[in-house]
């Protein structure tokens, strides 16, 4: 075999290594400089930011989270990790988070990461049925993430179950939210409009304005804007 023919098969592997680790760069949707480049949040990377800027702005110090991060910062691709990112700026920004689940192990399980991570001091992670939790909760709220009852992408009846307790969530702590609370909703890209499609609704009809609907559903009072 020639050296030209060489050298045009050891370009060839090259360009296809190139070009398989540029594809995997653009596919990587990372929040850096805030959280680490190696962290991919894919579909929630944009609701995310957008979040941490608002909370930002907003100066909030007090978020709730219903359904906790159950792996860890291991899970940033496929559940998000909220826990983690919003627990770091509350860290950062002198607020408090809340995070509460049903699920005993869950709890625990992200307990333990709590303590890794150094946010014992500001997240809280509960275990508690969040409409419990929220029905009791007494302070304002500056952001709540609403993300627990997980969803079915084939389940119709656990499709609706979910959507009607994410209602209930919001029904239950709506007297504590005020015109600057931010709301994010996970998992409403999904089939048969996934967790927040009967809260989205009813929210609208109190003044509430959807600034992203993608994979995550972003929303903010129409006084606020």
């Amino acid at each position: 075999m020639s050296y030209y023919i060489l050298m045009g098969l050891g370009i060839a592997v090259l360009l296809a290594f190139f070009i398989h680790y540029l594809i995997k760069f653009i596919k990587h949707k990372s929040l850096y400089p805030f959280m680490p480049f190696k962290y991919n949040f894919r579909r929630r990377r944009v609701t995310f930011a957008k979040t941490l800027e608002l909370l930002s702005d907003r100066k909030a110090k007090t978020i709730i989270e219903t359904g906790t991060s159950r792996k860890g910062l291991s899970a940033t691709r496929g559940d998000g990790a909220g826990t983690f990112v919003f627990g770091k700026w509350a860290m950062q920004n002198n607020a408090k988070l809340f995070s509460v689940d049903i699920d005993k192990d869950a709890v625990q399980e992200c307990k333990v990461e709590v303590e890794n991570q150094n946010l014992q001091d500001t997240v809280t992670v509960l275990l508690d049925d969040s409409l419990n939790f929220l029905a009791n909760y007494k302070d304002q709220v500056d952001f709540l993430y609403l993300d627990s009852y997980d969803y079915s992408r084939t389940d119709t009846a656990i499709q609706i179950a979910s959507q009607e307790h994410h209602l209930k969530e919001f029904k239950a702590i709506e007297s504590r939210l005020h015109k600057d609370t931010i709301v994010l909703i996970d998992d409403c890209g999904l089939p048969g409009g996934g967790k927040g499609k009967t809260v989205v609704s009813y929210m609208e009809q109190k003044g509430w304005k959807i600034l992203i609907d993608a994979y995550q559903i972003l929303l903010v009072h129409n006084d606020s804007l």
